[in-house]
């Protein structure tokens, strides 16, 4: 079984837990979602010092993968700055549209509109590019809404333009689904959706760790992030669509190709990905919520096994992939990812701010930056716009968050990579 070098592997620690509300081991669930004691793992594990460093793991027993792993010379001081790990800025250009109810996903029509759903009210919305208007497209029926669980993740076809096609990830009473809907703006507010196709269903739900975010790859393939609806075994179980990245045909069949014959599945030892992006090669980034230790940055590979939850984090244990930046849960818990001007961009929950990981090629390329700390609050999605501006979600009228007057909304910012 050839052997891959871990990739970096990134920690940042902002001082006591406590003052950002870090829960204990015996503290109740964490206010991103994932839990804490309840699910944590057998062997109690102590807080490590934050560290940079490198270590060995081997790839799973599946299907060798495709791409190599990324590898860093790793260093406890931090990096020398180089053209990808200068420091870069944001800056807020505006708010594009406010008063949104528990925002999860995003989709930008061709033409700049944007599409957003609501988890709760099971609403798909559509924002006018030109003045932030907004109107309601439709409501997805048979949404069970509760937890974590609802309208989640949004993802155009990649033929949108001429088929109208969006799909979308949501909850019911017994499982997480992906559906496909018809967008006619033609027809009056509120009935623009056209009944749901269910594509694919089954995949495990509970009241926390439905994953949820879809995204068509450069492949043309849908793929999507489970979670493993508060039961850990679920994710090393190769027969289980829980915790796991799973890649589908548009009309959601195992795409061909998958490293698991027969099967959706991808890759496989997730906790709970929320994250899915491309960089400009079609290497695949996934975030990932830890439980209580760390939170992940992945470079998936087909077949590749990311460790929960047998392991939380970097541990350089065969079998296993390790992350190439970490966090504490503290200052992430990270949900959707964009990839923009040589970084990947992460909405961090819990951690209420937007962090930054420079990336060089298949590699970290420098340490993670964060940006407007509790500026906003809660942020949930960021997405490139088509004139290369990140588009920002906050999720603070989720039940966990603290709403500020206007909340929830959209913003629009520039980034310079530095």
């Amino acid at each position: 079984m050839p052997r891959r070098t871990a990739a970096l592997l990134v920690a940042i620690a902002l001082g006591s837990a406590a003052a950002v509300g870090c829960s204990s081991a015996a503290a109740p669930d964490r206010a991103d979602g994932s839990s804490s004691a309840a699910g944590a793992p057998d062997a109690p594990a102590s807080v490590p010092a934050p560290v940079a460093s490198t270590s060995s793991a081997s790839t799973s027993s599946a299907p060798a993968p495709t791409t190599s792993a990324p590898t860093v010379s790793a260093s406890t001081e931090a990096p020398t700055p180089s053209p990808t790990s200068a420091p870069a800025s944001v800056a807020v250009r505006g708010t594009v549209t406010d008063g949104l109810e528990s925002p999860w996903g995003l989709a930008v029509l061709p033409g700049g509109d944007l599409l957003v759903s609501e988890r709760d009210s099971a609403r798909i919305l559509r924002v006018s590019a030109k003045d932030g208007g907004r109107t309601v497209a439709g409501t997805v029926p048979g949404v069970t809404s509760g937890g974590e669980g609802g309208l989640l993740g949004l993802a155009l076809s990649p033929d949108f333009a001429t088929d109208h096609r969006v799909y979308a990830y949501f909850s019911t009473g017994s499982d997480n689904r992906i559906a496909r809907l018809d967008l006619d703006p033609s027809r009056p507010a509120g009935s623009q959706l056209g009944a749901p196709t269910v594509l694919f269903s089954g995949i495990p739900h509970g009241p926390r760790h439905n994953g949820g975010r879809i995204a068509f790859g450069p492949d043309g393939f849908l793929y999507a992030g489970t979670g493993d609806a508060n039961d850990r075994s679920l994710a090393q179980d190769r027969d289980s669509l829980g915790g796991k990245i799973l890649r589908l045909t548009r009309d959601g069949d195992p795409a061909p190709g998958n490293p698991f014959p027969g099967s959706p599945v991808w890759s496989l030892g997730h906790r709970n990905v929320q994250g899915l992006a491309w960089d400009p090669q079609g290497r695949l980034w996934a975030s990932e919520f830890g439980q209580d230790t760390w939170d992940e940055l992945n470079l998936i590979t087909p077949g590749g096994n990311y460790g929960w939850p047998t392991v939380e984090g970097t541990a350089g244990r065969a079998g296993f992939t390790d992350p190439v930046a970490q966090w504490h849960t503290a200052d992430a818990s990270p949900s959707g990812i964009a990839f923009a001007s040589g970084a990947v961009w992460v909405a961090a929950l819990r951690g209420t701010r937007l962090w930054r990981v420079p990336v060089d090629g298949d590699r970290a390329a420098g340490a993670p930056q964060e940006f407007l700390r509790g500026e906003y609050g809660r942020l949930r999605t960021v997405a490139v716009d088509g004139d290369g501006t990140l588009l920002l979600v906050t999720d603070n009228t989720d039940g966990r968050g603290s709403p500020r007057p206007g909340d929830d909304r959209i913003l629009r910012l520039d980034v310079n990579a530095g």
